[in-house]
């Protein structure tokens, strides 16, 4: 009996996309034990990283438009995310008053003061990844760039 090859381009070990989609789950995984002390998920986490940054540096429209942008994220998903990230007390949403549609986001208290405990967290997880700082910048780099690039192609 004759065994078909397959082509090296059609293994799943070669796929790119493969790689990415590991790595990714792998880190979600890592945080999630970090993050369940805060009472946070990984897609809450991402969503006080820009509030944190937006709290140092507030853009014109700190808005879920805006923050749906910035995490590449529809406002389908973020609503739920928004809504539990309120009831646990971090975040504060308001409608602005000229277009009820638009809803503006603020860190309270609670959720500011939630940053000085995340740092540590996070430099554990760079120490479990056995990469140093310069490698890790560089793999950051380099995936801003493909991401970049996918971002320009055509739907």
């Amino acid at each position: 009996m004759n065994t078909p090859s397959i082509e090296p381009e059609l293994l799943l070990d070669n796929q790119l996309c493969f790689k990415l989609y590991a790595a990714s789950r792998a880190v979600i995984r890592g945080y999630r034990p970090l993050l369940e002390p805060l009472g946070l998920t990984y897609p809450q986490y991402l969503v006080m990283l820009v509030l944190w940054e937006w709290h140092a540096r507030a853009p014109e429209q700190p808005t879920v438009k805006a923050l749906g942008e910035r995490l590449l994220l529809d406002s389908g998903t973020l609503t739920p995310l928004l809504k539990r990230l309120e009831q646990l007390g971090l975040v504060r949403r308001r409608r602005a008053a000229h277009d009820e549609r638009e809803v503006h986001l603020a860190l309270s208290e609670e959720g500011a003061a939630l940053r000085g405990k995340v740092g540590p967290l996070r430099n554990e997880l760079i120490c479990a990844s056995g990469l140093d700082l310069n490698e890790m910048a560089e793999l950051r780099a380099r995936l801003g760039e493909l991401l970049g690039q996918l971002m320009g192609l055509p739907e």
